[in-house]
């Protein structure tokens, strides 16, 4: 944990990305992934549907205002116990599958889906339920919670059932959303799945006309793990302000994510860049790496205060391939005053 890269490492992976972003795509090509990003995403959970991610039971280490003895006002400076466990066993360290070297990898907790007609969850439908929630009147899921949860990018729930299976406090209330109709799907097809505990919805962030089901200043916490490196650049501090709209004062947006130099990055090829430190996978789908400025940059623009903005270096070793892989991940926390 917390390794310290020297300077010559450093400018190792500096020169890696340099040469690796020598060669951007054409911009039809890079209009074309955009376009067609929702598409490469539920190809993604299609090919893989649980089996890719790995229960994140590290979340309540990092975050402990997920757990049910929450404590908001924790220094949001302590580093990480050794009981996180972001890495899985030896045996399937490091492995990137399309390009995806993200910290989980293939589970041995799969989620226990059951075998039933798949429910229609799309954005269309999605939008008239949102509309026609009377928010005004307090008619919305959730409505009578006393703590407020929303995860955006939960993929196949791997973080959303953790905390509803840890948290069994009575008047917390979850809710998740992806870009992925086939995400939100095994979600809502889950045996854990619980309609008066969490309320799964299909949602583009991108789209600042797609209504959420939640009014304004209703959240304690919004949850963004790997999924704010997916967006185009450009409309990252859009999406930033509306989430930020949505907190309680007092509440917060935690953010986990790739940082600059992350092995992932490193490990991308001539011709996959489309602009700065902004790749696209094999798979069609794309991934930013972030510094902690950036991240400080979006969070403050859009009127939040910083609790927690650190950098965090993991060296992960493969005895079995002799393999020694460096991740670097960004974990932020900021609050509304």
């Amino acid at each position: 944990d917390n390794v310290e890269w020297s300077e010559e490492q450093e400018a190792s992976a500096r020169s890696k990305v340099q040469e690796n972003s020598s060669q951007l795509l054409p911009q039809d090509k890079q209009e074309e992934y955009e376009v067609n990003a929702k598409r490469y995403w539920d190809d993604f959970y299609k090919i893989h549907e649980n089996g890719f991610f790995k229960d994140r039971h590290w979340l309540f280490t990092e975050f402990p205002e997920l757990a049910p003895n929450r404590n908001p006002s924790q220094n949001g400076d302590s580093v990480h116990e050794s009981s996180n466990k972001e890495e899985s066993n030896n045996e399937g360290l490091g492995s990137c599958e399309n390009g995806h070297c993200s910290l989980e990898t293939r589970a041995e907790n799969q989620l226990n889906l059951i075998k039933s007609t798949p429910k229609i969850c799309t954005e269309e439908l999605a939008t008239q339920k949102c509309s026609e929630l009377n928010q005004s009147d307090g008619d919305y899921p959730g409505s009578s919670a006393s703590y407020r949860i929303l995860e955006v990018g939960c993929g196949a729930g791997n973080t959303v059932f953790p905390i509803l299976q840890t948290n069994n406090d009575p008047g917390l209330f979850v809710y998740c959303c992806d870009f992925s109709t086939t995400a939100v799907d095994l979600v809502q097809n889950n045996a854990e799945y619980n309609s008066s505990r969490c309320f799964a919805f299909v949602h583009d962030l991108c789209n600042d006309q797609s209504p959420f089901p939640m009014p304004d200043e209703s959240l304690d916490i919004v949850i963004l793990i790997f999924v704010l490196s997916a967006i185009l650049p450009e409309k990252m501090q859009c999406i930033v302000n509306r989430l930020s709209r949505l907190l309680k004062p007092g509440g917060m947006i935690l953010l986990r994510d790739y940082g600059r130099y992350d092995l992932a990055q490193l490990r991308f090829k001539k011709g996959q860049c489309l602009s700065d430190n902004f790749y696209v996978r094999g798979d069609g789908t794309r991934v930013y790496f972030f510094t902690q400025g950036e991240l400080d940059n979006l969070f403050t623009t859009a009127g939040l205060e910083k609790i927690q903005n650190l950098v965090d270096r993991r060296l992960q070793v493969n005895r079995g391939k002799q393999m020694t892989m460096y991740r670097v991940w960004i974990q932020c926390k900021y609050r509304k005053p």
